[in-house]
């Protein structure tokens, strides 16, 4: 196996345009993510097909997010690292002209962008950091555990030293999380990483208590009312510091002489930002972390038992979409909050029954593709599924339900009803990122105690895949699980039969409701309205997830609003979630109407695109 993760290194590497096109490779628990200087040299359709490649996500310049399962994330990034490829905390590698650059870049390419960027970043920030948080979470979680199921542990040498090693790991990494998210931070901003977390740490020290005392911000009777205390804001209040922190640096070492450079530009650089960031930067985002965890917990531990489960089901329900559209990495900021704030994460536990809802209806899907003999759909069925129910949902997302479309729905809204009976019984979690089965053991920090917090998670799980399996079951059809090759071929064939003549459908001889059934096959046919034209999808997977994605990219570069419909359902060319859910496979034809100052130059566009790609 290791060499094969060598040999496809290398392939992956060329595919990205060599080493030298690599910016810097880092990994979270699936997925690669890599940064390249040139974006014409990556060979996308190659990269696409390369074994152990389940999905490609490209939602902004320069950055790709290679999905290749649980364990040989890892792998990959090792070699790449063995190769001498930055793991991002390389400045050498970034010159502040090709961060403006690429971040002038971004702007231009997606004009409604700015949220989604900014949680990405937040994310990328935190990604790192997740072994740690899901380490010192499950010490957290075990010793827990320990403490209710053997409540005299303290009498037992043996089971007092494990707590204590268990408590000494969780609180090795929460007391300096500010630290670690600083250093991230400046990586992320191009500042000095090792002042980012000289600045997180100074967060957390008793040192900013006496600062606060002697201008009058500290209450000394109840230290959580103070203006400023040590930890206020936490890591929100990080990462804007350190993002301030990269502009001051910057701006002193573009005038301070080179022989001075290492010695002055960091002490200025982090005094001058020490002053503004205790004072102003730390209360204000104090409130706000604060706003924040009391929004959460209120929501989730709700006195009201109505108010929990909406809340559940709501949330759970929308995860897996904010996922497909690049919001949910500003989640990671709520959780990191809560857990410094309150001890405990509340939403975590319900969105993880997202992942147990993709895993009911990935059964539901089988049992209907094993009916009409679809074996190609049964083995990546079988092989994602066991991953599915430990809680890594990757192979499930990208490589069944998204790609169909309905079923990625249909698994969050039968999971929903697993998040609202979770919220319910107010479980609670020491971390976030185990899910699945391999959750169990963070669930424990709900106010009705360790074990019966388990068990409502265990139960949630269970109710996620049943419901998920009865919504798929019912709403997915046989038709929508046949085999590729047999698909389409009656439609294709009675197509070919009914091809119109071409004349009769642009000079209107032939209606628009008519010209659906007799357009000819893979080619753009004009209507009588110059802004609007019909496609009828000639590749065999259909307008599934990556050609949603990439023509989603495309017309957001456009002032104008573009209109897809097909299956007599109608969406935004710029919503992939939307597109997907037209349903349009080989065979379907769709009408695409264009409005706005750029409507010819889209349309133009997504000609260009259909043709090339489905």
């Amino acid at each position: 196996m290791k060499n094969d993760i060598k040999q496809n290194t290398d392939t992956l590497i060329s595919y990205l345009g060599g080493e030298k096109n690599i910016v810097s490779v880092t990994n979270c628990m699936t997925r690669l993510r890599v940064n390249v200087n040139d974006e014409t040299s990556v060979n996308m359709t190659q990269l696409r097909t390369a074994d152990d490649v389940i999905e490609i996500i490209h939602d902004r310049d320069k950055y790709y997010e290679i999905v290749v399962g649980p364990g040989k994330s890892k792998k990959y990034a090792d070699q790449c690292r063995e190769r001498g490829i930055s793991t991002g905390g390389d400045k050498s590698s970034h010159s502040d002209q090709e961060w403006g650059k690429n971040k002038s870049a971004m702007r231009s390419r997606q004009k409604n962008s700015t949220l989604r960027t900014g949680l990405k970043t937040v994310g990328e920030i935190f990604v790192p950091l997740l072994p740690g948080t899901i380490t010192a979470g499950l010490c957290a979680g075990f010793a827990a555990l320990i403490a209710q199921v053997i409540p005299d542990y303290t009498n037992s040498t043996v089971w007092s030293i494990i707590y204590q090693l268990l408590m000494l790991v969780n609180v090795s990494f929460m007391t300096y999380l500010t630290a670690w998210a600083g250093y991230r931070a400046a990586e992320r901003f191009g500042a000095s990483p090792i002042l980012g977390g000289m600045l997180g740490m100074i967060t957390s020290l008793d040192g900013i208590n006496t600062i606060s005392g002697l201008i009058g911000l500290y209450d000394a009777n109840n230290p959580l009312n103070s203006v400023l205390r040590a930890g206020k804001g936490g890591v929100l209040a990080v990462i804007v510091g350190v993002y301030l922190l990269s502009i001051v640096e910057k701006k002193i070492r573009s005038w301070m002489p080179e022989s001075a450079d290492v010695i002055f530009t960091p002490l200025l650089s982090l005094l001058a930002c020490a002053i503004p960031y205790i004072l102003i930067i730390m209360p204000i985002f104090g409130y706000i972390s604060s706003g924040i965890a009391w929004f959460f917990s209120k929501l989730c531990m709700s006195e009201s038992l109505i108010v929990r489960i909406i809340a559940g089901y709501i949330s759970t329900a929308l995860f897996l979409p904010l996922v497909a559209a690049g919001m949910h990495h500003g989640l990671v900021a709520i959780y990191t909050v809560q857990l410094q704030e309150l001890g405990y994460v509340t939403l975590y536990p319900a969105l993880a029954m997202a992942g147990a809802g993709q895993v009911g209806a990935a059964v539901a899907l089988w049992i209907k593709a094993k009916k009409v003999g679809n074996q190609k759909l049964c083995s990546r069925i079988t092989g994602a599924l066991p991953a599915g129910v430990l809680g890594i949902g990757e192979p499930l997302i990208y490589g069944v339900t998204l790609p169909l479309g309905r079923p990625f729905l249909t698994a969050g809204l039968g999971a929903g009803f697993g998040g609202a009976l979770v919220t319910a019984f107010e479980v609670a979690s020491t971390t976030w990122g185990p899910s699945g089965l391999l959750g169990v053991f963070v669930m424990t920090a709900g106010p009705n105690g360790p074990v019966k917090s388990v068990l409502a998670y265990l139960a949630g799980l269970l109710v996620s895949y049943i419901c998920s399996f009865i919504i798929t079951e019912s709403l997915i059809h046989t038709q929508d699980v046949l085999p590729e090759n047999v698909d389409h071929s009656k439609n294709m064939d009675q197509d070919r039969k009914q091809q119109p003549d071409f004349e009769k459908v642009t000079t209107g001889q032939i209606g628009f409701a008519e010209s659906f059934s007799t357009v000819h096959h893979g080619e753009t046919i004009l209507l009588g309205n110059p802004n609007e034209f019909i496609y009828m999808i000639k590749d065999p997977s259909g307008l599934h997830a990556r050609p949603a994605g990439r023509l989603a990219e495309i017309v957001r570069g456009y002032d104008c609003e573009v209109t897809v419909n097909a299956n007599e359902r109608s969406a935004s060319a710029k919503s992939p979630i939307d597109l997907m859910n037209l349903g349009a496979g080989q065979g379907s034809v769709l009408s695409i109407r264009a409005e706005g100052n750029q409507a010819q130059a889209a349309l133009q566009a997504v000609k260009a695109f259909l043709k090339e790609n489905l």
